[in-house]
């Protein structure tokens, strides 16, 4: 299995699937900036496939339940980041992940099934 998954990213070249990772998270990064209620956790303009971010008033594990409802897959938690998370005062953060596999309108689902998160708790 690792060999075929080594061939695969060999196959579709580094370079492409850092750009198309990098496109993704700029389109998450562009939807979930523009809704109120959403912080966005991290600004670093060198990162992972990764966003991370709080909704106002709204528990990330609470968020992180209804989002898997909708077939929305984050993680919620500390992210092995708890005493940093402490030392800020943040409980736990909502983190969506990308890679070569996932498209744009995911990504779109993923900024709908955050907004209905927002709704459900207005």
């Amino acid at each position: 299995g690792m060999g075929a998954a080594a061939a695969f990213l060999e196959a579709a070249g580094l370079p492409a699937v850092a750009e198309h990772e990098a496109g993704l998270v700029r389109r998450a990064i562009e939807l979930l900036e523009g809704m109120e209620g959403v912080t966005l956790v991290g600004t670093a303009p060198e990162r992972a496939s990764v966003v991370s971010f709080v909704l106002e008033g709204i528990h990330p594990h609470d968020a992180g339940t209804l989002l898997d409802q909708e077939g929305i897959a984050v993680r919620a938690g500390h992210h092995c980041a708890q005493p940093l998370m402490d030392r800020f005062e943040v409980p736990a953060t909502l983190r969506a992940s990308f890679s070569l596999y996932n498209t744009p309108e995911e990504v779109d689902v993923l900024g709908a099934g955050v907004a209905k998160v927002l709704e459900v708790f207005a």
